[in-house]
Order: structure tokens, then sequence, then C-alpha cells
């Protein structure tokens, strides 16, 4: 399996509806959409990168095909969330997300980080997968808001 080398640039308002619909579509493929989904998909410049977070956006040809989050934690444990990340079922595959999530790990050891955080679902098994190969460890985390969170990672930086 080849790696399809994509641009990754931070978000800008121009993204917003990539985020969204991104999110959404495997959201919705695995789940149903939750109150705090559409918080931060609505609303992400107010809900996540003015509250001292971050998102990444993937670019193949200009094209959006793969968006994270990094989610400022409000918790002495934790720093981020590594939150709302998705690619395109055309890129998914092509190691989009494993360049993602390096991204967004080097994003957070910028802004001092040391633990950085995930909450998913065992049923989405590629994602499992891509954070385990990141290092990620499953830990029994914080309480979530997240009806279909059935698993939490930590990473040490």
């Amino acid at each position: 399996m080849s790696i399809t080398k994509v641009k990754i640039v931070p978000f800008e308002s121009k993204y917003a509806s990539a985020f969204k619909a991104i999110n959404q579509a495997w959201i919705e493929e695995y789940f149903k959409m939750e109150a705090s989904d559409f918080k931060a998909l609505d609303h992400p410049k107010e809900n996540i990168i003015a509250k001292g977070g971050y998102i990444a956006i993937a670019l193949l040809d200009d094209e959006v095909v793969g968006v994270c989050g990094l989610i400022k934690m409000n918790d002495t444990e934790f720093d981020y969330e590594l939150a709302k990340m998705g690619v395109t079922p055309k890129a998914q595959g092509k190691k989009v997300g494993i360049q993602l999530g390096q991204h967004i790990l080097n994003v957070a050891k910028e802004r001092g980080a040391k633990k950085i955080y995930i909450e998913s679902n065992t049923i989405l098994k590629p994602a499992i997968q891509l954070y385990r190969k990141m290092g990620f460890v499953e830990i029994n985390g914080i309480k979530s808001p997240y009806e279909r969170c059935n698993i939490q990672l930590v990473l040490e930086l």
C-alpha cells in the first residue's frame, strides 16, 4: 500500500463545510450525531480553535481528503484530545490518517502538551489500529459526553 503524500494545512473558514461533512459521514455511517458533535462541527472556530485547539486539513490536489482536531482539554491530567479525525472514502487506505495524526501530535508537542487523549469506539477498527500504531494505549478515562464511546486511549509525549 503506497503512501499518498498530502499537504496538511491549518483550518480556515473555507474548510468548515468539509470538516463537518467528512466527520458527519463517518459518524452517521456507524452511529448518530450527538449534541457534542453538532457543537464542534457547526462552529469549529468558536468551539475548538478559539478555546486553544487546532484543526488540521489534509489536501490532495487542493481537495480536502482528511481532517483532524486537537481540542484543548480543561483537565488536570490530559492536555488535548485528538478528535474529529476523518478521511474521505477515496483517500482511505492511502496513509492519510497517519500523516494527519503525526501532524497533530507535532502541533501538540510544539504547544507543550504532555498527554493526548482519545475517545472512540471499538467498531472503528481501522481508527483503533491507527491510534495504537501512533503509540496510544487503552485506559479507563474520564466520563465521556458521547453515547458511542466505549474505548479511551492516551499517549504520553
